[in-house]
C-alpha cells in the first residue's frame, strides 16, 4: 500500500500566487529565466534558478548559487509574500484548460517507500543533476517543487475528491500558458491517507531527478543528526498525485546534429531496410509504429516495418525504442542518447516548429517526431522494475513550482 502525509506548508498569500508560480526549474532554458525574472521579481524561479540572477556568462559555484537561492527563499517569507501553514494539511490540485483537465492529491510520501520500490520508476538519473538538486535542497531545507506521480484511481479517492472540490479554493488563477490553476484544502487529511491504504503503488511520472535528490538529501541529513528517528520531514517528499485516466503524455522528440558521415541517399537506403519512407505534409506520427522525420525542408513518414518472431516486451515497442534500436544507434552512430552531445530533446509542448527551426537554421541535421508514450506502457515497464530509454514522456501541463513547498 502507498502511504500519504500531510504536511504545513510553505505556501504564497492569495494575492502572490499568481505571480509567486512558476515553471519546473528544467523545463526552461537560462535566457528564459532571466526573461521571466526580469518581468516579474516574484517570480519563484528566483529560487529554483538563481543562477541566472548572475551576469550572463559567469558560472559561479554551485554553494554561491545555492546560497542566492536560500537568500531569496528568505526574503520571500520576510516580505510576507510566502507564509508556513498552522496545521500539517493535504491538498487537491486542479490544473485545467479549455480541451484537458486533471485534479490530484498534493501530500508527502515516504521516501523509504521510493527505495522498496512502492513508489515505482522508470528512467536512469544523471548523477550531476541530482548532486545540483540534492544541494539545493539542503542548502535552502526544503523541497521547492513537486514530484509527479501516477496512480491507479479507486472510487474512494474520486469520491473525496468530488467532495473537496465543491468546497471554496484555496488558489484559483489562470496563467499565461492559458492553464487554470486551482487549489484546495481538504477537510480531513485522514480521510485520503486512509484511502491510499488501497493504493499498491505510485508511479513516477515526471521528477525523477528530484525524488533521488531526495533521497539522497535524507541520507545527508541523517547523518547530520545524532538523534535521528523515521518522523523527521526529511524522511518524506512531497509529491502531486493523479489519477492515471486524468493524464495526458506529450512526445518527447529528437534532433540530431549529423548523419554519421552519410549523404542524404546513403542515409535513406539505410533507413529504408526497416521502414517504409515516405513523403508527408504531416508533422506528427498517427499510430504507434510510425515516425515523422524532418530533413532538407521536407517532412516523411517513417512505417516500422519489421516482423517480429515474438510478441515485444514493454520496452521494445515503445516509439522512442524503435527509433533507438533501428535509427539512431545503428545508423546514426549514437549509442547512448543520455551522454552522446549529437543528439537533444525537445518536449512535445514546443512543437514541430520548434523541430523546423533546428534543422532550418543548421543547429541540427534531422528532427524526428514521435508519437506519445502510453499510461499503460509507463505502468508496464515500471511494474517490471525495468527502465525506459531516455525521455521517453512528456507530461503536459506542468505542475506549477512555489504554490506548496514542503520545509525539510
Amino acid at each position: 500500500m502507498a502511504t500519504i502525509k500531510s504536511f504545513r506548508a510553505l505556501r504564497p498569500t492569495v494575492e502572490k500566487a499568481k505571480q509567486v508560480s512558476c515553471v519546473p526549474y528544467d523545463v526552461v532554458y537560462e535566457r528564459e529565466v532571466r526573461e521571466f525574472i526580469g518581468k516579474n521579481p516574484l517570480s519563484f524561479l528566483r529560487v529554483t534558478r538563481s543562477e541566472a540572477e548572475f551576469p550572463e556568462g559567469e558560472t559561479p559555484a554551485p554553494e554561491i548559487v545555492f546560497a542566492r537561492a536560500k537568500e531569496n527563499l528568505d526574503k520571500f517569507i520576510n516580505d510576507e509574500v510566502l507564509f508556513v501553514e498552522d496545521e500539517p494539511s493535504i491538498y487537491i490540485y486542479r490544473l485545467a484548460n479549455e480541451t484537458h483537465s486533471q485534479t490530484g492529491i498534493v501530500a508527502c510520501c515516504s521516501i523509504d517507500e521510493y527505495e522498496r520500490d512502492i513508489i515505482k520508476k522508470h528512467e536512469k538519473t544523471r548523477p550531476d543533476k541530482v548532486e545540483d538538486r540534492t544541494g539545493h535542497m539542503i542548502e535552502l531545507k526544503a523541497q521547492t517543487g513537486l514530484i509527479f506521480l501516477a496512480f491507479r484511481n479507486t472510487e474512494t479517492i474520486k469520491n473525496l475528491i468530488a467532495e473537496t472540490v465543491e468546497t471554496k479554493p484555496l488558489y484559483n488563477f489562470h496563467c499565461s500558458d492559458g492553464v487554470r490553476q486551482t487549489i484546495w484544502k481538504v477537510g480531513s487529511s485522514e480521510s485520503f491517507i486512509n484511502a491510499f491504504e488501497e493504493v499498491p503503488a505510485l508511479y513516477i511520472a515526471d521528477g525523477h531527478h528530484r525524488m533521488e535528490s531526495a533521497r539522497l538529501a535524507m541520507e545527508k541529513m541523517r547523518e547530520q543528526n545524532e538523534n535521528h528517528s523515521e518522523t523527521e520531514d526529511y524522511n518524506y517528499v512531497v509529491a502531486g498525485m493523479f489519477p492515471s485516466e486524468d493524464l495526458r503524455i506529450l512526445a518527447y522528440n529528437r534532433v540530431v546534429k549529423d548523419l554519421n558521415g552519410l549523404t542524404e541517399e546513403e542515409f535513406f537506403q539505410k533507413i529504408s531496410e526497416n521502414f517504409i519512407v515516405s513523403e508527408t505534409k504531416e508533422k506528427e506520427p498517427s499510430q504507434h509504429a510510425e515516425i515523422s522525420m524532418y530533413l532538407g525542408g521536407k517532412w516523411y513518414n517513417l512505417h516500422f516495418a519489421v516482423n517480429y518472431f515474438q510478441e515485444p516486451n514493454p520496452i521494445e515497442r515503445l516509439d522512442v525504442s524503435i527509433l533507438q534500436d533501428y535509427i539512431l544507434g545503428p545508423i546514426l552512430g549514437i549509442d547512448d542518447p543520455r551522454t552522446s552531445r549529437k543528439i537533444g530533446f525537445i518536449g512535445g509542448a514546443r512543437g514541430t516548429d520548434e523541430l523546423e527551426k533546428y534543422v532550418d537554421d543548421g543547429t541540427a541535421k534531422v528532427a524526428f517526431s514521435l508519437y506519445p508514450t502510453m499510461m499503460d506502457d509507463l505502468f508496464a515497464v515500471s511494474d517490471m522494475g525495468e527502465i525506459m530509454p531516455p525521455k521517453s514522456t512528456w507530461f503536459e501541463p506542468k505542475l506549477k513550482d512555489g504554490l506548496l513547498i514542503h520545509l525539510i
